[in-house]
């Protein structure tokens, strides 16, 4: 008797329908076929086990599953489910007359127990956009696929559950997420706050303008100033993920496995932080069948590179075109995928091998030591920084004040409100949302300077040894700076402003 169950695999960010065909004939043995990895190859045992466990059997009879289509490649246990119950069916061990209005997806324990699986949000989306009646999936997983409406989610804690809603018709209670309750909950959540931050009022100041610009920020300091602290409290201040945002950045975060068990809807901008060890392919994605890496994973908000120069420097090259292009495409033999990267990437560094600045006491780095130190990061790299701001210890009066600083609303209020402005000014341009984008095609169109400006600039161009690349990155942070004070024309100030964050073009850098 041949029957037919569906399930869905996961290719970058989407999912497409796999069909489990069943087929079991005279004779012996077991033949899975339709490109399966080992642990789809492995289910057999697993899923001999969980029915003999639960009042079943696997029948001794010729069993043959493909896989359709059978060109692309299926891994994972997320099948163990989906085939378990084409074999009951097709044994006529159980009545299943409408088995094919469902998908069905889990992961087989010995004793009929369902295990979490990833990439569950897209598979719930697809299965809806397909028009399936319901979606059956493990209990930890629902809550993440109740956030799809339009679709019937069944929890399901063991396959006994399944059976007898098919073959006793016994009635199982769907899950239901109010989406945009659990969304607006929690959306401004987090777990740290500018208020706690003593002193560093320049720094703060610098993050508040990367934030109501979308800038990449590099932060540079001796050991103890705060900057990971700093870069920390960076989501706290950026605008509030949008619902479609929160679902895009689900989806990534669920097909990575990286939501846990009992979890549904991102709510907060990510803050992804990876060790100075990371290879490149955990960097961007990849593997043999890829999965999105830290910057994908940080899509929506902020990836942090802590001691910035400690990365291997082809890693951080990696870096340079999802920057450009906030995505990437990771091709093998068979299939690509894109996976979205649109993120602020934050780095802080020492300024110099012994960790304090080339004027300090303590500094003990030659000038051929630091070059080399700086050397590190490439040009290109460093001209993705809008913003190179200097972190100096905080001082005694600062660490010993009990009054607090700013809270990270307040700060995040003006944010919204520069926003805002922008979303205006570039509504008709596609491919700009935020100040950063901007083009050297359109700086003549968003970045005009009066004469008084001008001349700021071209002193500061000549007198504090600023490089031919700083000249658009101030012109894009003036721009920013320009919109947090509401003003629509950019003056000499908000250029004054702009020259300070730009540390590392000055001559005694070196670089």
């Amino acid at each position: 008797m041949l029957i037919k169950t569906y399930g869905s695999a996961v290719y970058g960010v989407n999912a497409q329908l796999i069909t489990v065909e069943v087929n079991i004939d005279k004779g012996i043995g077991y033949q899975l076929v339709g490109l399966p990895d080992n642990a789809i190859k492995e289910s057999a045992h697993r899923i001999s086990a969980a029915l003999k466990n639960c009042g079943y059997k696997m029948p001794g009879k010729k069993i043959t599953v493909n896989m359709a289509p059978a060109d692309l490649r299926k891994e994972g246990s997320a099948y163990d489910l989906t085939i378990a119950m084409g074999i009951l069916a097709a044994s006529e061990q159980i009545k299943c007359e409408n088995l094919q209005e469902y998908l069905i997806m889990g992961e087989l324990s010995l004793d009929g127990s369902l295990q979490p699986i990833k990439g569950v949000l897209p598979i719930a989306i697809q299965a809806r956009q397909e028009g399936y009646k319901g979606f059956f999936l493990p209990k930890q997983n629902a809550k993440e696929a109740a956030i799809v409406n339009e679709l019937t989610v069944y929890a399901i804690e063991n396959i006994k559950e399944v059976i007898d809603f098919f073959d006793k018709g016994k009635a199982l209670t769907p899950s239901y997420v109010n989406t945009r309750e659990e969304f607006f909950k929690s959306y401004t959540n987090h777990p740290y706050d500018f208020s706690e931050v003593k002193g560093q009022e320049n720094v703060k100041r610098a993050l508040e303008i990367a934030a109501a610009g979308g800038h990449n920020v590099l932060l540079i300091g001796p050991p103890g100033s705060g900057k990971t602290m700093l870069a920390k409290r960076l989501p706290s201040i950026l605008p509030p993920l949008t619902l479609s945002e929160a679902l895009e950045t689900t989806k990534i975060h669920s097909v990575a496995g990286k939501l846990g068990n009992e979890s549904s809807l991102m709510t907060v901008r990510p803050y992804r932080n990876p060790h100075h060890t990371i290879s490149g392919a955990a960097l961007v994605g990849g593997g043999t069948y890829p999965q999105p890496g830290e910057i994908s994973l940080s899509h929506n908000g902020v990836l942090f590179l802590d001691e910035l120069p400690e990365f291997n420097r082809q890693v951080l090259e990696v870096l340079r075109q999802p920057l450009e292009d906030r995505m990437v495409t990771i091709s093998r033999t068979r299939f690509t995928v894109t996976y979205p990267s649109s993120f602020m990437l934050i780095a802080s560094m020492n300024p110099s091998p012994s960790g304090y600045f080339p004027d300090d006491p303590k500094n003990t780095s030659s000038i051929q030591e630091m070059q080399r130190y700086m050397n590190k990061i490439s040009g290109p790299l460093l001209d993705r920084f809008d913003i190179h701001i200097e972190v100096s210890p905080v001082a005694f009066d600062d660490l010993s004040e009990k009054r607090k600083g700013e809270s990270s609303e307040a700060i995040r209020d003006r944010v919204i409100k520069a926003r805002e402005l922008q979303t205006i000014r570039y509504n008709s341009i596609e491919e700009i949302h935020y100040n950063s984008q901007i083009g050297p095609k359109q700086l003549d169109d968003f970045c005009g300077l009066n004469e008084d400006s001008k001349k700021l600039l071209k002193k500061a161009i000549d007198k504090l040894g600023l490089s031919a690349r700083a000249y658009d990155r101030i012109l894009r942070v003036g721009r920013t700076i320009a919109d947090l004070d509401e003003s629509e024309e950019i003056v000499s100030y908000h250029i004054a402003e702009a020259i300070q964050y730009r540390s590392l073009d000055r001559n005694h850098w070196g670089v």
